[in-house]
């Protein structure tokens, strides 16, 4: 008798906690295990990267268990015995948890998903995902067999448990007794765990690997999602490589010197130059059609054969094609950010998504300063990563599809209408404005490719709803239907049409910044105006607004942080990509690296075989990266990137002025 009540004794009630961090950790293994085969021909799989990549994952599995474990701990610790052995209790404590396995198992099918997407554990994708639940949902909805995946899940919850409570364990805990003083001492022996883990586990601080994938799969996804949601903006000053302000400052200014732009003002922080053009007169309106996801790889002037992009080939041809051009980053939110501010991606989330971003230094400033109307045309509800309020703060006029009729709506996915519909409204936009003896600035954003990959029938050859190729077979075959209808308009001979994709459809690669994964399309096409002519300079989206004002011929005061591409083509180029955290910096063939709370690192990057090989520091390289970031970061936060008719009251601003002392 004293040893069959021994072991229930001995188990204990917090023998719940326990199982809960076994099941965390069996489920988060498996999970680890089923990414990494699913990446196998990606993974280094040498014995000391594998070895450190599980040990280092089974830690974090114990940091994100003793976290689920702190309700679980409190409700066992405060729940009085005479409950706790009760019939119903037990079977509550059953259903617990199926529903703690059926949540780990959900979580580890929906990681297979975005891993397949993105490569990556959760991250800040995720957490922008979790604001908008209408449209991720919907996504989820008209992209994969829910219902079946579901039940999937609720199978193997139901056979896990039904494994689980056939052990020895599992009864012992629902058979135990403890007396309330050692229930108490035993809860907070089990909180002092996931509090000092609180206190000094950042994942920021792991250790590195040489392959990101290795990387990321040392990392637990609920633990990443938690991680990302707290570091959605980070601070450049606490967290990156800095230099003393003034410095960052000058050497920024010898970074944007050119031969056409003069400093107006001797505050080193003050940025603004003079540029000077032809004096041009001339405006034209101009179309920009940033595209979903499309990456230069789907093109065949970038060497695809499977033939989906003859419309876009064609414009390669016959317009000015920037044959080496690069996102910023890898969200919508960022390449808006770029081709509309010239500003490097600063780290955290898009300023897009930030608060005080409103009356910014923007193309459309510039444009609206001529007269023009600018317009900001998205084809689905642009209250997503908060589109509307920054184009309409920013003196852009807003057209979604909350503003056009239904009936103007012919064929939607969740994410909005096909591509077809939104040039049809941006079309009739253009029609009004050449009416009213006013020209336009359109920034179009389509949404068409992107999951669920569907649009209408009898399009493209490819079938909707099959995968990516048919999405930018659709995209393409748009683009060339409003080309082909815009030919026919009044306005059409004095219009510029600007092809540039947001981000490219994959970033995820074996190192932190796989730079082949943000190389994206630019395309400038206006037949009456300009020869067709291939450029090959180095450059991003940030130099898109100089290189468009430079083709107008304007003279204009301009703060943006990209150059004119046509200005002095054989000046080294540069590129500036970045994920929220991690900010590169490419130029001569070498690639500058910032991390948080790490020195900077510099890496060899060859083009044509794509890889990026390691160096020995170069702090001149690594000090350019600095003062591109360090003094973006700067001027946003202090207020100083702000419209031009800002400048004469932000010049009494002591925050400029304190540079000087």
């Amino acid at each position: 008798m004293t040893n069959r009540l021994a072991r229930p004794h001995r188990i204990g009630r917090h023998g719940g906690a326990l199982l809960a961090y076994l099941i965390v950790g069996v489920v988060s293994m498996l999970t680890r295990l089923v990414l990494l085969l699913g990446a196998a021909n990606s993974i280094d799989w040498r014995p000391g990267p594998i070895v450190a990549t599980l040990t280092l994952g089974l830690f974090y599995d114990l940091v994100t268990a003793s976290y689920l474990s702190i309700p679980i701990v409190l409700y066992l610790t405060l729940v009085p015995q005479r409950i706790f052995a009760m019939r119903w209790h037990r079977a509550w404590m059953t259903a617990a948890g199926f529903v703690l396995i059926y949540l780990l198992v959900f979580v580890g099918v929906v990681e297979w998903f975005f891993w397949k997407e993105f490569e990556s554990r959760f991250n800040f994708i995720a957490v922008d995902y979790l604001v908008y639940t209408r449209e991720v949902a919907g996504n989820i909805i008209e992209s994969y067999p829910l219902g079946p995946l579901l039940g999937a899940i609720a199978g193997v919850t139901l056979l896990a448990l039904v494994v689980l409570r056939r052990t020895k364990m599992f009864q012992a805990w629902l058979d135990s007794h403890t007396p309330w003083p050692r229930r108490l001492l035993h809860g907070a022996a089990l909180l002092t765990l996931p509090a000092a883990l609180l206190l000094v586990v950042d994942q920021r601080s792991a250790p590195l690997f040489a392959n990101r994938l290795n990387q990321e799969l040392s990392y637990n996804g609920v633990h990443s999602f938690v991680a990302a949601f707290r570091d959605n903006e980070l601070d450049y000053d606490s967290f990156y490589p800095r230099s003393e302000p003034r410095a960052a400052f000058q050497r920024m200014r010898g970074l944007l010197a050119a031969d056409n732009a003069r400093f107006v003002s001797s505050d080193p922080a003050d940025l603004t130059r003079a540029i000077t053009n032809r004096g041009s007169d001339w405006r034209p309106n101009v179309i920009q059609i940033t595209v979903e996801s499309l990456s230069a790889s789907f093109l065949g002037t970038f060497g695809n054969t499977e033939g989906l992009t003859p419309n876009l080939d064609r414009l390669s041809r016959e317009g000015i094609l920037f044959a080496n051009c690069h996102a910023t980053g890898t969200r919508t939110v960022r390449g808006m950010e770029a081709l509309t501010l010239g500003l490097p991606p600063t780290p955290g989330m898009s300023i897009v998504k930030r608060p005080a971003n409103a009356n910014l230094f923007t193309l459309g400033s510039v444009f609206r300063s001529r007269g023009y109307d600018t317009v900001f045309l998205y084809g689905g509800y642009g209250y997503f990563d908060n589109m509307n309020r920054f184009f309409g703060d920013n003196g852009y006029r807003v057209v979604d599809r909350a503003a056009r009729p239904a009936s103007d709506t012919t064929f939607a996915t969740i994410w909005g209408a096909a591509d077809e519909d939104l040039y049809r409204w941006t079309l009739d936009e253009a029609d009004q404005a050449y009416a009213a003896g006013k020209p336009f600035f359109h920034f179009v954003m389509t949404t068409s490719n992107h999951r669920p990959f569907d649009y209408p029938s009898g399009r493209v050859d490819i079938p909707a709803k099959s995968g990516r190729k048919g999405a930018v077979q659709y995209t393409d075959w748009a683009i060339g239907e409003l080309l082909r209808q815009a030919a026919r308009k009044p306005w059409f001979d004095d219009t510029i049409f600007v092809v540039v994709a947001d981000h490219c459809a994959a970033s995820g690669g074996r190192t932190d910044l796989p730079v082949e994964r943000y190389e994206i399309p630019l395309i400038v096409y206006s037949p009456k105006r300009f020869a067709a002519r291939q450029v090959d300079t180095l450059c991003s989206q940030i130099d898109y607004p100089p290189t468009l004002l430079g083709l107008l011929g304007w003279d204009y005061e301009s703060r943006f942080y990209g150059r004119d591409l046509l200005q002095d083509p054989e000046t080294p180029g540069r590129a500036l990509v970045a994920t929220y955290q991690t900010l590169g910096y490419l130029t001569g063939g070498r690639l500058a690296v910032l991390r948080p709370r790490l020195p900077g690192e510099v890496f060899a990057y060859d083009r044509a075989s794509r890889d990026q090989a390691l160096q020995p520091p170069d702090d001149a390289l690594l000090q350019d990266a600095v003062a591109y970031y360090q003094t973006a970061s700067y001027l946003f936060h202090h207020g100083l990137y702000a419209a031009l008719e800002q400048r004469e009251a932000q010049e009494q601003d002591l925050r400029i002025t304190h540079l000087r002392r």
